[in-house]
């Protein structure tokens, strides 16, 4: 419980890795090196609440400052990893410096996959994946602007929203024949498109970006074949994750530090945990997660593996996205072939879909139904069988088809 720990990489991860280190009695070192110029704060705000400015910066901390110091952190800042020596068990620093580990953990999360086309390097063309991507953005997200989203994925549907709820003028671009494509069913696509429609965005389906134009800064998105005037954009088309420092000291990693049920890597001395990891999930594949849920849960097992407490992660993924007035809550990982289950009248604006694999609920997409939500992840967890009329049927209160 003296041991040296360096962690890697300051996000929602590192800070869950650091209060579980110490909730389970680790009571030596521990440094956490993080990239940019603020310790671990939350990300999903950033492209709703934030992006609207009903969050002020300092809401968006997962800690105080004092807390670091309190918690006998050593917080290293606008400080970049460079390599690591799996043999002197030392990390090296971009300014030199080499930390030694008795235990490192890799919590280096993800970045934003970029667009490769002419023009893309333009002024005026933004992703949003940290507090000063949003800041910059601010500045041009302005009433009446003509804003262009490239990708209508979570990150760009929120953005649409915030957008047209702030006067801009919202263009969507996706090049699959629905939103949220990879994310959602048919049904809850056809909902969403709806809705930001009615609320003035225009999205333009199988629409695929082939370059910008623009003098000095980005004037024209050239999409579809066609030129569209635009004062800025945004594009969000997923993210890459951040292995290559793994990759380079030799560890196991495929789109992904490839960690087991434990979050150890292959090394026995490293662990990894959060959106930069490759994990064995509830039905034993290897799968790359890019969520809250992950980072926490997947950090807390880190933790106990590192305090010699090891337990197996297999917890239910969840999900969540704010568009409008609309809270849209997933669980559990839907695959094509499941059977779809409805429950509710979307007309409503409060429905859920099941998904539903040898009888038993595989996952749940619920809208402004947090019951059907929290209900239905319980019983993914469960492995619990469930008749499909008895889903459908909303007479029947999802509390009784819970007990």
């Amino acid at each position: 419980m003296s041991e040296k720990i360096v962690i890697i990489g300051a996000g929602q991860a590192a800070i869950q890795a650091v209060q579980s280190l110490r909730a389970e009695g680790h009571a030596g070192p521990i440094t956490l090196v993080g990239e940019e110029a603020y310790p671990p704060y939350q990300r999903p705000p950033l492209s709703k609440a934030y992006l609207l400015s009903q969050l002020e910066r300092p809401r968006l901390f997962l800690k105080s400052d004092a807390y670091y110091g309190e918690a006998g952190v050593d917080l290293l800042l606008n400080t970049t990893a460079k390599a690591i020596d799996r043999a002197g068990k030392t990390v090296e620093l971009t300014d030199g410096r080499k930390l030694p580990y008795d235990k490192l953990l890799l919590t280096t999360g993800a970045r934003v996959r970029k667009l490769r086309c002419p023009g893309a390097d333009l002024p005026g063309i933004f992703y949003l994946k940290s507090i000063a991507d949003v800041d910059a953005l601010q500045a041009a997200f302005l009433p009446g602007a003509r804003i262009a989203i490239v990708g209508a994925g979570y990150i760009g549907l929120e953005v649409a929203a915030v957008g047209a709820k702030r006067g801009l003028q919202v263009t969507v671009f996706e090049a699959m024949d629905r939103v949220m494509a990879r994310a959602v069913s048919p049904a809850l696509s056809d909902f969403f498109m709806a809705e930001h429609v009615k609320a003035g965005v225009d999205v333009k389906l199988n629409t695929g970006v082939e370059g910008f134009e623009g003098s000095g800064k980005v004037e024209r998105i050239l999409a579809g074949g066609k030129s569209h005037d635009v004062d800025l954009v945004l594009v969000g088309i997923g993210v890459i994750a951040n292995d290559e420092l793994a990759r380079e000291a030799g560890l196991a990693a495929t789109d992904g530090i490839v960690v087991d049920r434990n979050a150890m890597t292959s090394d026995s001395a490293i662990f990894a945990a959060g959106d930069c990891t490759r994990h064995y999930g509830r039905e034993g594949t290897l799968l790359r997660l890019e969520c809250v849920q992950n980072a926490i849960d997947q950090a807390k097992h880190a933790a106990l593996a590192m305090t010699g407490k090891p337990k197996d992660y297999s917890e239910v993924p969840w999900f969540w996205s704010d568009q409008y007035d609309l809270k849209l809550q997933i669980a559990g990982l839907a695959r094509p072939s499941d059977r779809l289950v409805a429950r509710g009248d979307p007309a409503s604006r409060k429905f859920s879909v099941f998904h539903l694999r040898d009888g038993k609920i595989a996952a749940v997409e619920a809208v402004n139904a947090p019951q059907d939500y929290m209900i239905g992840k319980k019983l993914i967890a469960e492995g619990r069988a469930v008749p499909a009329e008895t889903l459908a049927d909303s007479a029947i209160p999802m509390k009784q088809i819970g007990v």
